[in-house]
Order: structure tokens, then sequence, then C-alpha cells
């Protein structure tokens, strides 16, 4: 059986399953200011506490949906090295195919803590490796809805 045959086997078995829960974070206004700065995307929602406080339904600053995106490989913990031979023996390359079905249902508000729970949608053997799509759910910790849900693409050449 080759290299290939056996991740897709791996993660065929492993379909529908949630197979991590990331680190919780708190996002700050320090690292919501940050973003805007980088990205250029410095609506007052954002960055603005005092008017935030008064004119946002919110009663504060939110983070950007961006930002929550921008922080799944820290979330998911997907980029650490012993995720990657851990999880994808004999790998040379990983590479981030996209995105499907972007959503961001709630907002991030300033000071709320988010993690992600990564669950295996589906697995198929590509020319020359192997591509996974994994379910993503950003949770805020003590609100009912997800702050992101997506779909990652990544292509694995072994």
């Amino acid at each position: 059986m080759s290299a290939v045959d056996e991740l897709v086997a791996k993660y065929q078995e492993l379909l529908g399953q949630e197979i991590h829960v990331g680190p919780w974070l708190e996002i700050d206004q320090q690292r919501i200011d940050a973003f805007a700065k980088v990205t250029g995307d410095e609506q007052w929602v954002h960055i603005d506490a005092q008017r935030a406080a008064q004119e946002s339904p919110y009663g504060t600053t939110i983070a950007h949906g961006f930002l929550t995106l921008s922080l799944l490989p820290y979330l998911t913990q997907s980029n650490h090295p012993d995720f990657f031979s851990d999880n994808y023996p004999g790998m040379r390359l990983r590479v981030n195919y996209g995105l499907n079905k972007v959503r961001f249902p709630a907002p991030v508000l300033c000071g709320a803590k988010i993690r992600a729970r990564t669950t295996v949608k589906s697995v198929e053997a590509v020319r020359n490796g192997v591509q996974i799509i994994y379910a993503l759910t950003v949770e805020i910790e003590g609100v009912g809805k997800p702050a992101c849900v997506v779909e990652q693409v990544l292509q694995l050449y072994l």
C-alpha cells in the first residue's frame, strides 16, 4: 500500500469525527488594533472603544471576521511541527488550497475568548498527494453561536 493510500485510509476512518479542540485565546484590543493597522480596516466598530461603547449594539469593539479567520493556524495548532509528524507521516509539503463556506454567525467582542474545533469532512487522493477538508468551528466562550464556521481545504504531498 502506498503512503497516499495509507493516509487516505487513516483519514477515512476519521470522517465525521472531531479530532481536535484548540486552546482558548483572548482577543484583546491590542490584537484588534494591530490587525486593523496591517489590513487597513480601521472601521470604528473595531478600533474606537469609546464610540463603540456609545453607538455599537455590542457596547464594545469587536474583532474583524478576517482576524478570526487568520487565527485558524494558531487555534487549530495545525502548524506545530508535532502536528505534521503525528498526523501526516511522510509528508513533504502541505498546501493551504483554500476555504469553502466561510461564515461569521456571531461577533467576537473585545475581551472574549475563542477556540477552534476540528472535524474531518472528507479525504481523497489527488495527484501525488492527499486532499483533506476539515470543518472548523470557532466558538466563543459562553456564547451559543460560533464566531466562524468554515471548511479548510488542505493538500498534502508525500
